[in-house]
């Protein structure tokens, strides 16, 4: 299946068509826009880039605020920790899948974090 964005889309284009009309998706996707450089500083295009990753990983509607309440604890920084773990390897993606789906189960966010930290330094640094 072919990702939902596309270059022509402006910011307001992108937050609702990954939000499938879920509040809960637009405030956190929201928040990645306004704070997803200052918390991943080397992340390709800020904010836009992190919401094209979930994108490309088939991260719609309430599977994003799933992951953001139920697995990241409602921890942008976690939440945007948890993506790149995905991005760099060291978290595959149907384990991603399966704890999206299942509150967390068989990740640990905390250790992930600091696998990302360990890799990008600056990442989260100023939070």
């Amino acid at each position: 299946m072919k990702e939902r964005i596309t270059l022509q889309d402006t910011g307001f284009d992108v937050i609702v068509k990954m939000v499938e009309g879920n509040p809960g998706a637009t405030t956190v996707c929201a928040g990645i826009m306004s704070r997803g450089a200052e918390i991943d500083p080397d992340a390709f295009m800020g904010g836009i880039g992190t919401i094209m990753w979930l994108d490309t990983l088939k991260v719609y509607g309430p599977r994003i605020w799933m992951l953001f309440k139920d697995v990241c604890g409602e921890d942008l920084v976690k939440m945007l920790g948890v993506l790149r773990a995905v991005q760099l390897g060291y978290l595959g993606h149907l384990e991603f899948n399966h704890a999206i789906d299942n509150c967390g189960d068989g990740i640990d966010v905390d250790d992930l974090l600091s696998q990302v930290q360990e890799r990008l330094p600056d990442f989260g640094k100023e939070l």
